[in-house]
């Protein structure tokens, strides 16, 4: 009997069946390695070239935002500038009222002075001369009696104080004056009025004939009136009629009649017109552009 030795069987050690089964395993694990790694690269790249699309539109917006932050700016630069512009005009409207104030005061304690008696208006603008000062008789314009006395004292009261409140007619002025710069008086209008009875056609024209006779006769006293100019270089003395339209007293009296014919210095103010109004609005319209361009315009 033979015996079969089961050790016989096995491949000796070293042999090649078990060498290549080793290769064939590592080859299986490298090929596998290497698709990962592959995968790997590829997602890298996706998530590098997405990253990257995602900082060009991060750019482009953070631009749109800078554009949008320096436009904003601008505005807030532009409302600054025009909140300073709105504040020095009212300023000078303010000391233009005031001014005026000043001079009805003056105009009005020097007639005072004289024996007159004056009003000042509650709007503080008009001068009125009240019928003890200045009476027309009814349908009539000629300045009669105490009237015309009246408007003589009158007239060296005016010549007297409105150098002081006007432009300087040149350089070498021989009198107290206001600088072009400087709010000043633009007109004083001579303002005939009348009662309500009558012909209203009459009565526009004897408005205006009551204005005249007053403004004949002051220029008359002071001719130096008619030197007094605006900053237009024109006579600031001016007429006007409004008929029965401006009663002061609306009660149909005798009274009030009287009352309402009378004559009213209304006394117009001017300041330097290089600092106007239209600056301010040049100001909001390049606002109003930028405003435009944050809305999406141009951005």
């Amino acid at each position: 009997m033979t015996y079969h030795d089961a050790a016989s069987d096995l491949p000796p050690q070293g042999s090649s069946d078990s060498h290549e089964e080793g290769e064939n395993y590592f080859i299986s694990m490298t090929d596998m390695m290497v698709g990962v790694l592959f995968i790997f690269i590829i997602l890298l790249m996706s998530f590098a070239l997405l990253f990257r699309q995602q900082t060009d539109v991060q750019v482009a917006k953070t631009k749109v935002q800078s554009k949008k932050i320096e436009v904003a700016e601008s505005v807030g630069r532009e409302l600054d500038e025009t909140e300073l512009r709105i504040r020095r005009r009212l300023d000078e409207i303010r000391e233009a009222s005031e001014l005026r104030l000043r001079l009805l005061t003056e105009v009005r304690d020097q007639l005072s002075r004289e024996g007159l008696t004056v009003e000042i208006s509650p709007s503080g603008d008009v001068l009125r001369l009240t019928e003890a000062a200045v009476q027309f008789p009814v349908n009539n314009f000629s300045l009669l009696g105490d009237a015309k006395k009246n408007v003589d004292k009158i007239a060296h009261v005016l010549s007297r104080v409105l150098p002081a409140y006007s432009i300087c007619p040149g350089p070498r002025s021989q009198f107290a004056c206001r600088n072009p710069d400087q709010a000043s008086v633009e007109t004083v209008f001579i303002e005939g009025h009348t009662d309500e009875t009558g012909n209203d056609d009459q009565n526009w024209s004897l408005s205006a004939q009551r204005a005249a006779s007053t403004y004949r006769e002051l220029i008359a006293v002071a001719p130096e009136l008619r030197r007094i100019v605006n900053r237009r270089k024109q006579e600031i003395l001016s007429i006007s009629g409004y008929s029965s339209t401006r009663p002061i007293d609306p009660s149909e009296t005798t009274i009030a009649r009287g009352r309402n014919r009378r004559i009213d210095l209304r006394f117009v103010m001017d300041t330097d017109p290089t600092s106007g109004l239209e600056e301010v609005q040049g100001l909001l319209q390049r606002m109003r552009a930028a405003i435009q361009e944050l809305k999406g315009g141009s951005l």
